[in-house]
């Protein structure tokens, strides 16, 4: 176990999981780019069903890793809110709460709820739009 030095905060992508292990490799570049962007943020992926680690393991290993880690942002990477969103959400905050009651674990708004990305992909539809086809 290696433990860096000493982090407050760390961010776990939350997605829904997938059979095909090349699903996982957008939220895995993510999780890459926020620790680029900022080096004092652990961030990794966590996984509803189908893949791992899931939520609490990843939990575990951020702490294992990273001294002083006092809250975790969990960002669920869903575009709607389907029933993971609203029934099984609320259930795996209280549970990790639970295990885990020397942290503040807070989680965020989905993904699909932020008027930025809302916007982004608003701007690449109309620049695909006015734009001659490409193939595939």
């Amino acid at each position: 176990m290696t433990t860096t030095h000493c982090h407050t905060t760390a961010a776990v992508l939350l997605g829904h999981g997938s059979r095909d292990p090349i699903w996982c490799q957008p939220m895995q570049a993510m999780a890459a780019a926020i620790v680029q962007a900022r080096p004092h943020i652990p961030a990794t992926c966590a996984y509803l069903e189908l893949c791992e680690p899931d939520t609490q393991t990843a939990i575990e290993t951020l702490l294992a890793q990273h001294a002083g880690i006092e809250r975790v942002v969990v960002y669920p990477v869903f575009l709607g809110m389907g029933l993971h969103l609203r029934d099984d959400l609320p259930e795996l905050a209280q549970q990790l709460q639970e295990q885990f009651p020397q942290l503040d674990i807070h989680f965020t708004p989905a993904l699909g709820m932020d008027a930025q990305l809302i916007e982004l992909v608003a701007q690449r539809v109309v620049t695909a739009c006015e734009q001659p086809p490409t193939p595939l």
